[in-house]
Parts: structure tokens; C-alpha cells; sequence
């Protein structure tokens, strides 16, 4: 089973939004190759920060309303909400340690 919930354009308000916890959120497409070179790190970080953070992705190409809502231009894609609001954000070539680091900066 994955740590890294899915979300959709009608989940995303109870997935992140709604939720008490620090979301990051994982914006891909199948087509993007950078995406999915992400996804396992994004995976691994959902396991290794377990309780203290919740991971959350969402298919850009099948739910394009979160990502033009939030400005999503680019992917992958990856916001860190609070309470219902952003605090943290990267596209492009996402790393391991930039993702940390924009973690533990929130936690």
C-alpha cells in the first residue's frame, strides 16, 4: 500500500485542504518524465516522515482544476499546504534535499 494518498479535483478540499496536518502535494502527468523519477522519492519521504507530515498526489492531466486553481504551470509540481493555505513551493527539478529542507523548515 502506498503512503501517498491520491487526490482529485473533487477530493483535493478534504485531502488537503480540510486536513490538520502539513500536505505536500505532489502535482504529475504520466508524460513527464521528471514526474515519475519524483514519485519514488515523494514515496520514500511519505514513509520516512510517516505521522508528522501527509503526502498527497494529483494527476495534473486527468484533474486540471486544483492545479489552474493553485497555478500550476510547470511539472512536476510540488506545494506544501497548512491549513488550507500554501506555505512552500518548487517546480522543475525537485530534489530529495530541497524537499527535505522545505519540510523540516514547516514541521
Amino acid at each position: 500500500m502506498s503512503a501517498v494518498t491520491a487526490a482529485t479535483d473533487q477530493s483535493f478540499a478534504a485531502a488537503v485542504l480540510q486536513s490538520e496536518q502539513l500536505v505536500l502535494v505532489d502535482y504529475w502527468a504520466d508524460w513527464c518524465a521528471p514526474c515519475r523519477q519524483l514519485a519514488p522519492v515523494v514515496e520514500a519521504l511519505a514513509v520516512e516522515y510517516g505521522d508528522r507530515a501527509k503526502f498527497v498526489k494529483v494527476d495534473a492531466q486527468n484533474n486540471t482544476l486544483v492545479p489552474a486553481t493553485y497555478n500550476v504551470a510547470n511539472l512536476p509540481t510540488v506545494q506544501l499546504f497548512r491549513r488550507g493555505q500554501i506555505v512552500a513551493s518548487l517546480s522543475g527539478q525537485v530534489t530529495r534535499a530541497k524537499l527535505r529542507q522545505m519540510l523540516d523548515q514547516e514541521l
